[in-house]
């Protein structure tokens, strides 16, 4: 088990319309092969910060299979037009 780190962050004033998109995507991640859980976690006294945990079976998982799929096209659609820097994503290994 592998967990996806991504640290995102939003302009502040659009934190309301960003986090209606991700419950709008959150389902395109969590129904993938592979993928056992999704948080969105938002920063303290930071606002438009946040860090999105995606737990996955393998980085392949999410690297070759959400990422190479349809769903990514649309999971990108909604959300890449809030990031200003793009997200930086990192994998950590889950022990188990």
């Amino acid at each position: 088990m592998i967990l996806e780190h991504v640290h995102i962050t939003i302009a502040p004033e659009r934190t309301a319309d960003y986090l209606a998109a991700f419950e709008r995507a959150r389902p395109l991640v969590q129904r993938q092969v592979g993928c056992h859980g999704c948080r969105l976690l938002p920063k303290l006294d930071a606002p438009g910060e946040f860090l999105l945990l995606i737990e996955w079976e393998s980085k392949a998982h999410h690297t070759e299979g959400f990422r190479g799929g349809a769903e990514y096209r649309e999971w990108s659609a909604l959300l890449h037009p809030f990031y200003d820097p793009f997200p930086t994503v990192d994998y950590y290994s889950l022990p188990g």
